[in-house]
């Protein structure tokens, strides 16, 4: 049982190491939110219909 063990925390260690060394969260960052120009995509994304067109244009 203790074998078990050992392998569960040396499986936990190695994959928080792994983990820290490889920076895969830059990938699912979202783009700059003062970005003036929106895609439908982004608008709705933030909430904003996007088939109502912008009174101010």
């Amino acid at each position: 049982m203790w074998k078990l063990n050992l392998s569960i925390i040396l499986v936990a260690i190695a994959a928080i190491s792994i983990s820290r060394r490889m920076r895969l969260s830059g990938r699912y960052e979202r783009d700059d939110k003062k970005a003036v120009d929106l895609s439908p995509w982004k608008s709705l994304d933030r909430g904003i219909d996007p088939s109502t067109k912008d009174e101010n244009k």
